[in-house]
């Protein structure tokens, strides 16, 4: 038999018989050799299984890597784009803020203008304190009688029927408990108006007041229409408007030579008595 040399031997599947030849002329050193051999195979099989395991999960973790990577970016760009359009909502109030500013800032250039020449009239047509006032305030509620129907028919209130200086008598007594400046109405809503040359806070208060009496009397005496309130003023400032409309009334002011109503603040809605 030819000589066996460690490189012969093998884990193959082999007869008993064929083992017994393989066997013969073997010695120890060759079959430690064989085994060494054998054994520094599987190492080096079992290194290139770990290390292709270990290149399959460093590459997993590259793509997962990558995907967080990508997420990120994507929460930044948003994160981007809404601080971007919070920077574009806060450049638009601000020009907002400063275009209203400059409309009320003319708007009372207008009206002191108009007021001094109203007040050139009065003075011409009057001698003494108390028919300036009287004439001034009848100038007053007369610029802010016109088309009031009509104005508040475009806010969805179904006026049609508008008088004066109003009055709400106690019946037992006559007294006057109430009086209105200027009374809308019909059959579902009605409401009472109060002008003033220079509408203040106190006034607004004044109003609140006295809607509450003429819903009290409407309660009495059966009257089922919902009461809603405004208040009217040559000079209306900026804080009287903002504590008029926070109460739910209406705000009427001069603008040039006739009279409108205020812009409602977002999420107003009109008081109901």
């Amino acid at each position: 038999m030819d000589t066996i040399t460690k490189n012969d031997i093998s884990m193959d599947a082999i007869t008993a018989a064929q083992a017994a030849e393989e066997a013969k002329g073997l010695t120890f050193e060759m079959v430690w050799a064989a085994l060494m051999e054998y054994r520094r195979q599987m190492t080096e099989d079992a290194q290139k299984r770990e290390e292709e395991r270990l290149a399959e999960a460093q590459k997993r973790e590259e793509e997962r890597q990558k995907r967080e990577e990508e997420r990120l970016a994507e929460a930044k760009k948003r994160e981007e784009e809404r601080q971007k359009r919070d920077e574009e909502w806060q450049k638009r109030g601000q020009e907002l803020r400063e275009q209203t500013e400059k409309y009320i800032q003319e708007s009372q250039k207008r009206m002191e203008a108009s007021q001094k020449e109203s007040q050139k009239k009065i003075d011409a047509m009057t001698k003494s304190v108390g028919e300036i006032s009287n004439s001034f305030g009848r100038l007053t509620e007369s610029l802010f009688s016109t088309g009031l129907c009509k104005k508040f028919n475009e806010l969805g209130y179904p006026f049609s029927k508008q008088g004066p200086h109003l009055q709400f008598i106690d019946k037992t007594n006559g007294r006057v408990l109430a009086e209105a400046d200027y009374f809308l109405e019909d059959g579902e809503y009605a409401m009472a108006v109060e002008v003033k040359t220079d509408l203040k806070v106190d006034d607004v208060k004044d109003h609140m007041e006295r809607l509450a009496v003429i819903r009290k009397l409407f309660d009495e005496r059966g009257d089922k229409r919902i009461l809603v309130g405004a208040v009217a003023g040559g000079i209306v400032r900026e804080n009287v408007v903002i504590y008029a409309q926070r109460q739910g009334l209406y705000v009427i002011m001069q603008s040039g030579d006739s009279a409108v109503i205020a812009d409602a603040p977002e999420g107003f809605k009109a008081r109901e008595w």
